[in-house]
């Protein structure tokens, strides 16, 4: 499958994601600043769209999240939860379940994801940001799970990632006293990382995305699985797993590798 070199930017300010392929890098920006990105129906629609193209085009070989304007994302749109009135339960489960379709999307995709975040994320928006593979802060970002503010409970993964990112008593306060975390102490309890300053986060992030596009995909790939696998399997099974991946691993872009490293020249794992 080919994916499109860029979406036009009108049709992707309307359904308020913009999705761009360029040197093998999908970039996926949300795009609703003035609401502070807030997930609505329509843009979980084109977040998964987005996803799906990342996840089944080969010529993408590292994925980009990031944010547009001060707000990396404010979480669900509470203006169209209002506006839902007594249907609120029927008009939350459709945007939750094309949220989280999304969401598994990039989660299990056989290929890096990094992502950029350019400030403040919460409720949802705080799930994207800790779904990354590598995750870029800005040190004015903050982080806050919000959702017991308005009486939800947690979605977009956050009760399954934040546990085991941060470990389960510090996830336990974080979701339910909502306190707010600061960009230092998220790469210091892991949540994020790397903190990165203002100015500096577009570079860093662009030089990243490049170093894992060059980077042996498939293998990172497998290896994204078994991480996320780890937790499920006993420690024999993880072993068996880890043995067919290298088999697989073996077959492919291990021969670029050891052929490089005993020529002693960096290897070209894109074929370019």
């Amino acid at each position: 499958m080919t994916a499109p070199s860029g979406w036009h930017r009108a049709k992707s300010m309307a359904e308020g994601i913009e999705f761009k392929v360029e040197d093998s890098v999908a970039r996926i920006r949300l795009a609703r600043p003035e609401v502070g990105n807030a997930i609505d129906l329509a843009v979980a629609r084109a977040l998964l769209a987005a996803a799906v193209v990342c996840e089944t085009d080969d010529s993408i070989r590292c994925v980009m999240l990031t944010g547009e304007g001060r707000l990396f994302c404010a979480g669900g749109d509470i203006s169209a939860m209002k506006a839902a009135g007594d249907a609120l339960p029927a008009m939350l489960a459709e945007l939750i379940a094309t949220f989280h379709a999304a969401v598994s999307r990039l989660a299990r995709m056989p290929k890096p994801l990094l992502v950029t975040v350019n400030g403040p994320a919460a409720g949802a928006g705080f799930s994207l940001a800790m779904l990354g593979d590598i995750v870029l802060s800005t040190r004015s970002a903050h982080y806050t799970a919000a959702y017991g503010a308005i009486g939800l409970t947690a979605d977009g993964g956050l009760s399954w990632l934040l546990p085991r990112l941060v470990g389960l008593r510090t996830a336990q306060e974080i979701i339910l006293t909502n306190r707010r975390i600061g960009a230092e102490e998220a790469e210091r309890i892991g949540l994020i990382t790397r903190a990165v300053d203002e100015h500096a986060l577009a570079a860093e992030s662009e030089g990243m995305a490049k170093k894992l596009a060059g980077a042996p995909v498939a293998a990172l790939g497998a290896v994204r699985a078994l991480i996320k696998e780890s937790y499920e399997s006993s420690f024999e099974t993880q072993l068996d797993r880890e043995l067919r991946s290298m088999s697989m691993a073996a077959a492919a872009e291990a021969k670029e590798g050891l052929a490089a490293f005993l020529a002693k020249r960096l290897p070209n794992f894109t074929g370019d």
